[in-house]
């Protein structure tokens, strides 16, 4: 089933107020000669079905210690990938559920990247990351990825799958028991 068929059963399906709250994720080009964004419908309820997903943009960005992140290092793994700024009051109740998940997750094939978007030098993220126990990488956001993810409002949460491409998206905050679900299912 093409993306776009996906799309207008599951928005179809909801009442206008959720066709209207249905969170878009545009990944602009992913793959050789796309030039058009690929949209994907995150209607909170259930993954994108394998064979609708598309492959996320990958970028290389340096983390806040100076080592160099590439998304597509993590080829493999299930990818938690967090658009996130400490002045975010969502971004503040996420992120300990994102420590949880890595600590939980980790040794069965995910990896949490997060990417800041406040602005801060990277000596004021490590501070926070200390204080927040994150140790997973944090990279500091950049114009670029911003455009490739379409990051229009924090926090912005992307799953990617084993194979690199988006399960799932969530702006705002996430349900943490429902996504806490869609992180288990691409570890089977």
């Amino acid at each position: 089933m093409q993306l776009s068929t996906w799309f207008r059963k599951r928005c179809k399906r909801m009442p206008l107020c959720g066709r209207l709250a249905c969170t878009i994720a545009v990944v602009g080009p992913m793959q050789p000669g796309c030039t058009k964004p690929v949209t994907a419908c995150n209607t909170g309820n259930e993954l994108i079905p394998a064979a609708s997903r598309t492959v996320a943009s990958d970028f290389t960005i340096t983390d806040v210690k100076g080592h160099r992140v590439t998304l597509s290092q993590y080829r493999g793994k299930v990818v938690l990938l967090d658009f996130w700024a400490t002045t975010r009051g969502g971004c503040k109740v996420e992120i300990p559920w994102y420590v949880e998940f890595d600590k939980i997750y980790r040794d069965k094939g995910s990896a949490v990247v997060g990417i800041n978007e406040d602005g801060e030098s990277a000596i004021n993220v490590r501070s926070i990351m200390v204080n927040w126990h994150m140790v997973y990488p944090v990279v500091m956001g950049n114009d670029a990825v911003r455009e490739r993810f379409i990051v229009q409002q924090l926090p912005l949460t992307f799953l990617i799958d084993r194979s690199g491409r988006i399960a799932v998206s969530h702006a705002g905050i996430v349900d943490k028991i429902r996504f806490e679900g869609e992180i288990k299912e691409p570890l089977k």
